[in-house]
């Protein structure tokens, strides 16, 4: 037993300080955490005690009360004994902190909660934010207000208004929800769910959103928008669009300040004054200056009800022409384009929406029909009630295809062709022209026409040589089929480049490198 009581004693000796100590820290601790400040009457006319209410005393006439960090004035008051509850009526405000007024005809303030709800006429103001609603919950710790019955946020540029809100007044964040609508003089936007930064002026929004400023509309259903600057990050099938252009992609940056903008994934941008479609994965665009540069898989389209051009390049451009309204559209680099009557590739292409005029630069190649033509330069002009025009210039070659591997063959300096519902239908030669077509007795080919004249033109019929004109005394000769060697039923630099061909609007994409071709494939699209 003995042993016991030392060992006993000296625990006591060597530890009870120490639990003394933490003891009296626990005490203090829960002491000093559950102390609350007593709500202070500062000032009344009158204080009474209440019949109607237990516990209550009544405040009448330029009440001002005091609570912790909080001030309070209203025209009456209920305090109450045995807690910190104020219920305040009459042009009630209170003061948090010299920088927060919380207004209402109403207020009941709970200290122990650190609570208040304000009903009627409640205008919540943090320095240059103003909130107004009819019913506001406000938490004290948090610094955070509650409202679910329409209510509106105004600072010094903008407005907006929403049936279910949040103020986080020490984040300087609102957030709205349901029937949520936004505006200054610089925009309006609708939303069902936003974020608004008080300070930077930034809105982040979640779920369908429209944005109207005085040149574009803007959709998306995320992303954010600067009301400041005009500039926005649009995600989630993300839009731009006016009265005259249309902007889609997956992932949209604009700038309204300088018109700048990025758009990346599925890019389409359409302008319907001039029927034209730009695609591409990537497009650096200006809104202001009108122009636009598409690259990773880039497409131009020119459509209309009767058929539709399809063209691709590495890169397209669009810019703005000295005509108002009009573009002009650069391709280049690997150009190919497929329209139903019209095919062709080259190295760079100009389009001119004005005249409808395509300029074709570097080994430009176009087919019609069984038609392969070719030149250093190509020129081609559409006209809506005159034929269209085809100008090739130096080195201009014209292959015919006919039956069993047989071609009829022009060959010039340069050369104006005239095509009529998509068919070649008269060519005009300037220049060392140069012919060779098989010549027929009703249907038989009978033989092999060589001629040669400076001029010449030449007239088509269901896609043969049906006619042929000379300026000048021609130089040339009949030879029968069966005398004809190989060498001779071609001319000099003949070249049949049919696997460069695009055969559907799909084929643009291929690399003629890599691009296989049969004759019936060929034979199918230009129907014969």
């Amino acid at each position: 037993m003995s042993f016991y009581r030392i060992n006993t004693s000296a625990s006591l000796r060597k530890f009870t300080p120490a639990i003394f100590f933490l003891f009296l820290l626990f005490i203090a601790a829960k002491g000093f955490s559950q102390e609350k400040k007593r709500v202070e009457i500062i000032q009344a006319e009158t204080l009474e005690q209440s019949e109607n209410v237990a516990n209550a005393q009544r405040l009448i006439n330029d009440v001002i009360i005091r609570h912790e960090d909080i001030l309070l004035y209203c025209d009456s008051a209920y305090t109450y004994d045995q807690s910190n509850r104020v219920d305040a009526f009459g042009n009630v405000h209170i003061n948090k902190g010299d920088t927060l007024h919380l207004y209402a005809r109403k207020i009941y303030y709970d200290g122990d909660r650190s609570f208040a709800q304000a009903i009627n006429n409640v205008k919540l103001v943090n320095n240059e934010v103003t909130l107004y609603t009819d019913t506001l919950d406000y938490d004290m710790n948090l610094n955070v207000g509650y409202y679910d019955c329409f209510g509106k946020i105004v600072d010094s540029t903008n407005t907006l208004t929403s049936n279910v809100g949040k103020y986080y007044l020490d984040n300087n964040e609102a957030h709205f929800t349901d029937s949520v609508v936004g505006f200054s003089d610089k925009y309006t936007i609708n939303s069902e769910d936003l974020r608004y930064n008080t300070q930077t002026e930034v809105i982040y929004f979640m779920g369908p959103t429209t944005i109207r400023d005085s040149v574009n509309t803007l959709y998306a259903e995320d992303g954010w928008y600067n009301t400041q600057t005009g500039e926005a990050d649009l995600k989630d099938k993300p839009s731009v669009f006016n009265e005259t252009q249309l902007l889609t992609a997956q992932q949209i940056s604009y700038n309204k300040e300088n018109g700048d903008g990025y758009a990346e994934g599925n890019v389409h941008i359409e302008d319907f004054e001039n029927r034209t479609i730009i695609q591409g994965n990537k497009v650096i665009y200006n809104d202001a200056k009108e122009t636009a540069i598409a690259t990773d898989s880039a497409v131009f389209i020119s459509y209309s009800e009767a058929d539709s051009l399809f063209l691709h390049a590495d890169t397209l451009k669009s810019i703005p022409d000295t005509v108002d309204g009009e573009n002009i559209v650069m391709a280049y680099y690997g150009v190919r384009f497929f329209r139903t009557d019209i095919q062709g590739l080259c190295d760079s292409l100009m389009y001119f929406t004005k005249d409808s005029l395509v300029q074709m630069h570097s080994n430009p190649v176009i087919w019609s029909e069984q038609h392969q033509l070719s030149a250093d330069y190509v020129e081609m002009i559409q006209h809506t009630t005159a034929p269209n025009e085809m100008h090739m210039m130096k080195n201009s070659f014209i292959i015919s295809k006919q039956d069993s591997g047989r071609y009829d063959q022009i060959k010039g300096k340069d050369m104006t062709g005239y095509i009529v519902n998509g068919k070649l239908r008269n060519i005009d030669v300037d220049g060392n022209g140069q012919t060779l077509y098989y010549a027929r007795d009703k249907e038989a080919v009978i033989g092999l026409n060589r001629a040669e004249s400076s001029n010449i033109s030449i007239r088509f019929k269901e896609g043969k040589i049906d006619a042929i004109a000379f300026q000048k005394q021609p130089e040339g000769q009949l030879k029968p089929i069966l005398e004809l060697d190989e060498g001779e039923k071609t001319l000099p630099g003949f070249e049949w480049k049919i696997k460069l061909r695009p055969l559907s609007k799909n084929d643009i994409f291929w690399r003629p490198e890599k691009k296989e071709v049969v004759e019936e494939e060929v034979e199918e699209v230009i129907g014969q």
